[in-house]
């Protein structure tokens, strides 16, 4: 079974996956290969997200790329707005997905059987909101493991 984490209440989606990527990235511990990240959204939030991971910090370089550039493979943090199971055999590695949509995948099988991690991000927007329990509960109901990380307390 997968872990499935909910990340509920968001502010910012994209300033907080910034975020949360970064964190991700700067725990691997020393020594220790960095744990691919695959960040899965509609189009224009996947553009909006490629420019902030580049500009968000001064300081912090996180090498991300499309899944469709020649350097996918190499790179740690994709991007891709695609999560069919022809698209998934594409993507270079799979550790950690975390998902932006609004819509449950089309196929969870295919996704749970690729990544052992998913976190679902969901902000304070209703529709988001709505649609955030649907996917908890149909996670819940294949027998998954959730946790849920509410940031109205952070």
């Amino acid at each position: 079974m997968a872990r499935i984490d909910f990340h509920s209440n968001v502010g910012d989606k994209l300033d907080y996956v910034c975020r949360l990527t970064r964190k991700i990235w700067s725990t691997t511990a020393e020594g220790q290969p960095v744990r691919p990240i695959v960040i899965m959204a509609e189009k224009a939030e996947l553009k909006r997200l490629n420019e902030l991971l580049w500009t968000f910090s001064k300081t912090d370089f996180l090498p991300h790329c499309f899944v469709d550039h020649e350097s996918a493979a190499e790179t740690p943090i994709v991007l891709t707005e695609d999560c069919t199971p022809l698209s998934l055999q594409a993507i270079p590695h799979a550790d950690i997905l975390i998902q932006l949509g609004k819509n449950m995948p089309s196929d969870v099988a295919a996704l749970i059987e690729r990544f052992p991690r998913i976190v679902e991000v969901v902000t304070t927007a209703e529709a988001e909101r709505l649609a955030g329990r649907t996917r908890f509960k149909a996670y819940r109901d294949l027998g998954h493991e959730l946790h849920n990380f509410d940031q109205t307390k952070n």
